[in-house]
Formats: structure tokens, sequence, C-alpha cells
């Protein structure tokens, strides 16, 4: 594993300047590069990451998304709320929805380096990915509520599965800001780092992802939200389908004859 990912310069093109793209094998490194603005997202960002997570490289299996500066994402750039009808609001909610559900719901395992403020919107993207590591500096809080909004990114969604109504409840209405050992314990990040260490432990995490064989990955992304979702005997009809699907493929057959045969690490 190179420690410096090369620019992958064809999809670049296709993206806004405020987000970089370079490769590490079959890793993508996607960041977020508006510093100065604590990489809080406007709309041509997001339509950026819709632009990449819509249509990815055909040989990427994993995606780092990380951020230039000491942030990760201090939420929506209010510069973009403005006066809007009620229309436009909804409109503008809806679009954000698109994009992270092609993020959560798409064919690529998304491992997120948190760093700083993970705040309203930055909170609502990284929720919306899969691996997240927590650097000592993040802190994560969803300040809507005291600024008289409410969160329109699908926080409302997403952030109840990770850490409950409640938890959310008291973030929203007193502010209560989360450090990176607590967002630890309560399930919103999934590591966390030393000092500094985010990025390469997430680059790391996403190597051993994108090793896995496609079909595994695929019922882990797809089947498994569904099937947690589901009713119990749905559920254990999908995990049926799934597990007969993936142990036929010829990859999970020669990786077993390898296990079979101890050429093949075991779980220690």
């Amino acid at each position: 594993m190179s420690t410096a990912p090369e620019p992958d310069d064809t999809v670049a093109s296709l993206l806004p300047r405020s987000l970089t793209l370079h490769r590490d094998g079959p890793v993508a490194v996607l960041r977020l590069a508006r510093p100065a603005k604590r990489n809080a997202l406007d709309d041509t960002t997001v339509r950026g990451l819709e632009t990449f997570f819509t249509a990815p490289p055909a040989d990427v299996r994993a995606v780092v998304l990380d951020a230039e500066g000491d942030h990760f994402c201090a939420g929506l750039d209010l510069a973009e709320l403005g006066a809007t009808d009620a229309v436009t609001g909804v409109e503008h909610s809806r679009f954000w929805h698109r994009v992270f559900d092609r993020i959560e719901h798409g064919r690529l395992p998304v491992v997120t380096v948190l760093k700083g403020a993970v705040v309203g919107g930055g909170l609502e993207l990284a929720a919306a990915t899969h691996i997240r590591v927590a650097e000592p500096s993040a802190f994560f809080a969803l300040p809507e509520g005291r600024h008289g909004l409410f969160v329109g990114g699908g926080g409302s969604v997403r952030i109840p599965k990770l850490i409950g109504v409640p938890r959310m409840t008291d973030m929203m209405l007193t502010g209560r800001v989360l450090d990176a050992e607590e967002a630890l314990a309560l399930g919103v990040a999934t590591y966390r780092t030393e000092p500094g260490g985010g990025f390469a432990q997430a680059l790391e995490l996403a190597h051993r992802v994108a090793a896995n064989p496609p079909v595994s990955t695929f019922a882990v992304l797809q089947a498994l939200p569904r099937i947690a979702a589901a009713r119990d005997e749905e559920g254990y009809l999908m995990e049926a389908l799934m597990a007969a699907i993936s142990s036929s493929s010829s990859e999970a057959q020669d990786r077993m004859t390898a296990f079979l045969a101890g050429r093949a690490g075991k779980v220690r």
C-alpha cells in the first residue's frame, strides 16, 4: 500500500474544486476541500458527491472520505440557505437525501475520517457512510434546534439508529456536544485513533474491505440493512438467500478451499 495516493485525473475532472480525488490501488480517496469554510457543504460540493457516487470508477472497491484542514465538516454552508419558501426548502432537503442515499446504499463501502467539527450536515454525511474513524479532535453536534432549524440531510432517520431518539433529542434541544470518546461509546464512531492517525487507519481499513469478494460486499451493504429493518420471517428468508448466493460464487468457493487446505489465515 502506498503512502501517497495518486491523482485520478479522469474522474477528478468531473468534480468541483471543493472535492479532490486520488487513487491508492482499488481504494479511492475523496476529500472535501473547503478548509477555509471548515468544509461546510454547499450545493456544488453535494452535487460533486452525487457525481462521484453515481458513477464511480469501475475498478474502485472502497472509498476513504477525508477532508482537508483541521475539520471534517461543519455542516450546511449557511450562505446557501438564504430566504426560501417552504417548497424550495423541501426540494433542497430531498436533494441531500438523494445524494446521501447514493452513498449509504451504493456499491462502495465508505470509510470516513472524522476530525475537528462533525457538526449538523457534517454529522448527517458521516452517518450515511459505513465505517467512521475518529481522531481525538473530533466533536459532534446538532445545533439546528438552537438556530430554529431542523435537520434536513437525513439525520432524523440515520442518527437515531446510531444513538437513539433520546440522545439525538438532547443534542438538538440543549446543544450538547459529544467528544470522540463519547462518539465511540455510542456508535457514532466505529474506531478511535491517536492524533493525526485517522487517515492512515481509514486507508488500511479500506484496503482490507477492498480485498473482500464483491458478492460479500454487496450482501453487507445492500441486504444487511434491509434484513435488520424487516420482520423476522422476511429477514431470515433474505439471509438464507444471500448466504446461498454468496457461498455459491466461484471466489467464495476458492477461498473456502484455501481455508480448508490451511492456506488462509485463521481468526485470532
